[in-house]
Formats: C-alpha cells, structure tokens, sequence
C-alpha cells in the first residue's frame, strides 16, 4: 500500500490557502456589483448573506441589506436585519428610520411610536415628530399625539417635505408639511370635542396651502357641525 506524507509546513501552507478562500469576499462583492447594475435584488441579497457570513457579525453590509429589504418592501426582515444593526450601534438614525416605516407597515404602531419617539429626539426632525403624532393618533392616545404635533410646530422646517392625500381614487395631493401638522392637530382637537380650537387649526392649514383640499373639508364640517376626514 502506498503511503503518503505531507510536510508541516505543506500542511500550513493548504490550512491557509483555504482559510484565506473561506474568508475573501471579492468575488461575492463583484457579484453583487453586477446584481445591483442589472436591478436584481435577490441575487444581491445573497451576495450580501455571502460577505456578511465571511466578515463576521459586525459587517457594515448588514446596513445595505436593510436598505435592500426595504426598497423591496419586505417590512419584517428590514425590520429584524434593523434591529440587529441598532443592537451595536444605536445612532444610525437611517436605520432607526427604516425600523420605524417597517414597523408601521407591520401594523404594529405601537412599537413604531415609540421608535419614532427615540427617532424625533435623536434627528430633531418635524417630520419624525408629525408621523409620532399620527401614529398616537391612529392609537386614539390623543394627549400624546397632542404633544407630539406641537413638537412638530415648534421644530425647523425645510420647506422640502410634502404629505401626500388621497383625494379620490384616482388623485393623490401633495400637501406642504406645516399644512398637514396643522390639519393633524386640527383633528386631534376635534376628536377632544375642542370644536372652536379646530376650526382654528384647520384655517391655518388652508392659510398655509390654499388648496389642500382635506383641510377645506375638514374646516366646512366643523362650521356646518359635521364628522370630519380622518387622515
């Protein structure tokens, strides 16, 4: 029978070459490259499985593979892949942000309140605190959905965002931010039976955008006593 010897240093010298092969993500990221460029999302996510397996738990591409679920609207594992990014590192506020959206696509307003709570401090944006005040007044927690908004009122806006209403069926508007956080309070007054503050808020609402056209509906049910529109 034959016999066959290696030599230590033959052995060290195979270990490394397949620990190095275990370890090398060129490929997997020129794959991706060409994933990406040609629009398929499947193969670049598992290109991304294949890097992140090979650099270790700590892999910055867990960020694009989040950002990868989201873009395909696969809400419950940005939201997982979310998490797990912000368990090592919680002041990636666009994470915290696709976390948020996830969450309220899941239905699960309450958990997204209050990441868009931990959101609204960390960026100071109007925004993050317009959709806290939505969401607590979808959970009909009208108190806070009060302090919210006014958090919204009282922070910068850019003038850049715009909220976006179904009219109709067939037609959505665009409505200026301050418009809609008008229009938000103006509701949560309403449902507080706060009638002559309302009215107020709505006026304001159409001051800010003539026509939005909610807000004008909104304002004609409380002058003719009328249920209004809920966002």
């Amino acid at each position: 029978m034959r016999k066959f010897y290696i030599t230590f240093s033959a052995f060290l010298a195979i270990t490394s070459f397949y620990a190095q092969s275990n370890t090398d993500t060129s490929l997997d990221k020129a794959v991706l490259k060409q994933a990406l460029r040609y629009a398929d999302s499947d193969v670049a996510k598992k290109s991304m499985y294949d890097i992140i397996a090979k650099e270790g738990d700590n892999s910055t591409y867990k960020d694009s593979l989040a950002y990868l679920y989201f873009n395909d609207r696969k809400y419950p594992s940005c939201y997982m892949v979310c998490a797990d990014v912000l368990s090592k590192d919680g002041s990636k506020q666009q994470i915290l942000e696709m976390q948020a959206v996830s969450l309220e696509n899941m239905g699960a307003y309450d958990k997204a309140a209050q990441t868009y709570a931990k959101l609204t401090v960390k960026s100071g944006n109007n925004y993050h605190a317009y959709k806290l005040a939505n969401l607590y007044f979808a959970l009909k927690k009208y108190d806070e959905a009060m302090s919210a908004v006014k958090k919204a009122q009282e922070l910068k806006d850019t003038g850049e965002i715009k909220v976006s209403y179904a009219v109709n069926k067939n037609y959505q508007q665009q409505v200026a931010l301050l418009a809609a956080i008008s229009n938000l309070k103006g509701l949560i007054e309403f449902e507080q039976e706060k009638l002559d503050l309302a009215k107020l808020s709505f006026q304001k609402a159409v001051e800010i955008q003539e026509d939005f056209v909610l807000a004008k509906e909104n304002l004609e049910a409380v002058i003719a006593g009328k249920q209004v529109k809920k966002e």
